[in-house]
């Protein structure tokens, strides 16, 4: 039985989604903890719908994983996917939250199947205790303007080469970037939100690390296309710190 699990997780002490061999990540967690609960003699293996970095957030995510189960035996101790969830909920550290996890078809894929992802990213420039770890702090004033200039120039490009992390791995460095805006909040912060069928390795960190120099009048939003098209990283900023960025949504056809 293969089954789907939405779930959320503020990143802050894990070293991203995907299992490292000497760092606690979000998927080691939640796949010890689904076998604890499922008896399966083992952690079982959950399929994410991508990858974070570390201390990057998830405000929705999407895995799955194969499983025998059946409600009905004497034995079993969950009656329900509904009940699972909440069981789960009750293993798991209260930095990782389980929305809900249902049976699908054998041949849903988590990542494959994912149509579009949208990540946001956070600035706030002014103190605040109760942001630390969940926002970025900037020390300058910014033209969110020239910003926006700039980022309307992803819409425009195809090769993302220029924000892709050096030995990055991935066969392709297309994307199909459908939003890039920059929002400013009534609270005073600003909100990057980014929409694409997929995104490179720190991609999204790198696209907010050159925005940010353009709103401090370090680059022209003009220079934009030029370091877009010369598919060099050293040409784009430095990566924006990974507290501020979220992936905040996935989008499937039918699962």
């Amino acid at each position: 039985m293969r089954c789907f699990v939405e779930l959320s997780y503020v990143g802050t002490a894990y070293h991203g989604w995907q299992r490292q061999p000497h760092s606690i990540s979000v998927q080691q967690v939640v796949e010890e903890k689904l076998g604890q609960l499922l008896r399966a003699g083992g952690p079982v293996t959950v399929v994410g719908c991508g990858r974070t970095d570390a201390a990057v957030h998830a405000t929705q995510f999407f895995g799955h994983f194969d499983a025998e189960v059946d409600f009905d035996t004497p034995d079993s101790k969950i009656a329900s996917w509904e009940e699972a969830a909440w069981k789960l909920n009750g293993m798991l550290p209260t930095d990782i939250g389980i929305r809900r996890i249902w049976p699908v078809s054998d041949k849903a894929h988590a990542r494959y199947d994912a149509l579009e992802r949208v990540y946001t990213y956070w600035v706030h420039l002014k103190k605040d205790p109760f942001l630390e770890g969940r926002s970025a702090r900037v020390y300058h004033d910014l033209d969110v303007e020239a910003m926006n200039r700039a980022a309307a120039c992803l819409l425009e490009a195809r090769d993302f080469k220029s924000f892709e992390k050096t030995g990055g791995g991935q066969k392709t460095s297309i994307c199909d970037v459908r939003r890039a805006e920059w929002t400013v909040c009534p609270d005073g912060r600003l909100r990057f939100d980014i929409s694409a069928d997929r995104f490179l390795r720190n991609m999204v960190r790198a696209i907010v690390g050159t925005l940010l120099e353009v709103g401090r009048g370090r680059l022209a939003a003009e220079d934009m296309p030029a370091l877009i098209e010369a598919k060099d990283r050293g040409q784009a900023g430095t990566s924006a710190q990974a507290c501020g960025l979220y992936l905040a949504s996935i989008e499937y056809a039918d699962i």
